[in-house]
């Protein structure tokens, strides 16, 4: 890990890509137009970045198009796939430290979870996907003998992906590593909030050996490019990870245009639970405390509401408050700093606005409060809402930012229910030493994932996403692929 001086050193000798990248090449939007990338710690000017909309999206969906048709990517063998991937996956590693900066600078990652989370991990995710694509097989049905039933995947075509500024490398990473091993072509629009890392990507994509045409990077904003990218007829399927609100207009663009398939990653409203035979709570407070103030609490799948057995209660949040004073914000180049400003000033009075609707509505700041808008930078306060109820608009809504709803708990039955009283189903986590309570509270929590003593934790292998108003389909792990390839039956009579 390098010291605070030589990360802003390193910052300094940065290039900045801001053209968007479409044919295996930058160029600016048509329009002309472009949008600031505002370095949110000290609110200064990163670069001017091309502002595409549909005329972009048109250019980018034509030439992905055209390549998936010439079948350079889409039928070529999966071991030469997996070695232009393999090649991308070591130039990331090589950058590695580029890619740390960018994400940091960009959004206000700090940069010890760039070097040690969101690298390493974007860089497995490919190593792992890459090499699993030339270990798929189809499938022979079991017929008569007289016939032959074949069963193959095939590339879908066109992908269209629209990924979130709270891990910019990561959650894109996580679209493209499957999509381009099955042999798409894709578009990628990501956010006008974070877009510096992915146009940095695909310029080592193309490096790596990746044909022009197949992958595409468009910045954009959701309501010009995103629309145009969720509305077009010749992109056959959609990956998004974004807000549940986003996601309904996403489906209703495919209902509205060519049916393309819609692959939802969306909001979550994560309930932590911990029952009183948890017998390590200062580890369960560490949880609880790393489960919603990590990145700032701008993660979908933050433990943004923890019931905690009444029993406990009180040693428990005194314990939670002390981990809490931990995640003081600060520069985010910083190594020592383990919280960094949010994304930008809207999202920052976003999460004021929450707070004060939780004082509004009766609740205890135990920990934390609102934030001064007023200086340089974007910095939340850590905030720990005590004495809370179910129907409080901050225990009931997403907020993505550091704000905790705390509320006790008798029994099993009772915090089962509070638990799935949400619209949201993407992650929860349970501390219990009880091994079947363990896996009766998992199984009985309405959840796409669930931590037992934990939050937050896997790899490549483990599915991830999450079921009601937290969307459909999974990414990371071999799952992943079926969103990106079509089954095809052919029927043989011998």
């Amino acid at each position: 890990m390098h010291t605070l001086a030589e990360w802003t050193a390193l910052a300094q000798t940065l290039e900045f890509r801001n053209l968007a990248w479409i044919d295996g090449g930058f160029r600016a939007a048509i329009s002309g137009k472009t949008f600031p990338a505002i370095n949110p710690a000290t609110e200064e000017l990163l670069a001017d970045v091309a502002s595409c909309d549909t005329a972009d999206i048109d250019l980018a969906v034509a030439a992905a198009r055209r390549v998936f048709k010439s079948g350079e990517w889409s039928r070529c063998a999966p071991a030469e796939r997996k070695r232009v991937l393999l090649k991308l996956a070591d130039l990331m590693e090589q950058h590695k430290d580029e890619f740390a900066l960018l994400d940091t600078l960009d959004m206000g990652k700090t940069i010890t979870e760039m070097v040690y989370i969101d690298v390493p991990d974007a860089i497995d995710c490919l190593r792992w996907t890459a090499e699993c694509i030339d270990k798929v097989y189809g499938e022979i049905a079991p017929t008569k003998p007289s016939t032959l039933g074949l069963i193959t995947r095939h590339p879908i075509g066109v992908v269209g992906a629209i990924t979130p500024w709270n891990y910019p490398l990561l959650m894109a990473m996580w679209k493209l590593a499957p999509a381009l091993a099955a042999g798409n072509s894709v578009v990628l629009k990501p956010s006008e909030k974070a877009s510096l890392s992915c146009l940095r990507l695909a310029e080592l994509a193309r490096s790596a050996g990746l044909p022009d045409g197949v992958l595409n990077v468009v910045p954009g904003f959701g309501h010009t490019a995103g629309k145009a990218l969720a509305l077009h007829m010749d992109v056959d399927s959609l990956a998004f990870t974004g807000s549940t609100r986003v996601a309904g207009m996403l489906m209703q663009y495919a209902g509205q245009s060519n049916l393309k398939r819609v692959w939802i990653e969306a909001g979550g409203k994560s309930p932590l639970i911990v029952f009183d035979d948890c017998a390590d709570i200062e580890a369960a407070a560490r949880g609880a405390a790393s489960a919603i103030f990590s990145n700032q609490g701008e993660v979908c799948i933050a433990g943004s509401r923890l019931y905690v057995q009444n029993s406990i209660r009180e040693p428990f949040i005194e314990a939670l408050k002390r981990f809490a004073g931990k995640y003081q914000p600060g520069n985010p180049l910083d190594p020592k700093v383990k919280m960094g400003p949010m994304v930008d000033r809207a999202q920052l009075e976003t999460v004021n606005r929450y707070i004060q609707s939780a004082i509004d509505e009766g609740g205890t700041i135990a920990h934390g409060g609102l934030a001064d808008t007023e200086g340089t930078g974007f910095f939340p306060r850590p905030t720990i809402v005590t004495d809370t109820r179910a129907d409080m608009t901050c225990v009931r809504e997403e907020i993505f930012g550091p704000v905790l709803s705390v509320a006790g708990f008798d029994s099993e039955e009772e915090v089962i229910a509070l638990a799935n009283d949400s619209i949201y189903g993407l992650g929860a986590s349970v501390w219990t030493d009880n091994l079947s309570r363990a896996h009766r509270v998992a199984g009985a929590i309405e959840s796409g994932m669930v931590w037992v003593n934990g939050w937050g934790d896997g790899d490549t292998t483990m599915p991830f996403g999450g079921v009601k108003g937290s969307g459909n389909g999974r990414d990371k792990s071999l799952h992943a692929l079926e969103k990106y390839s079509e089954l095809k039956s052919v029927w043989i009579s011998l």
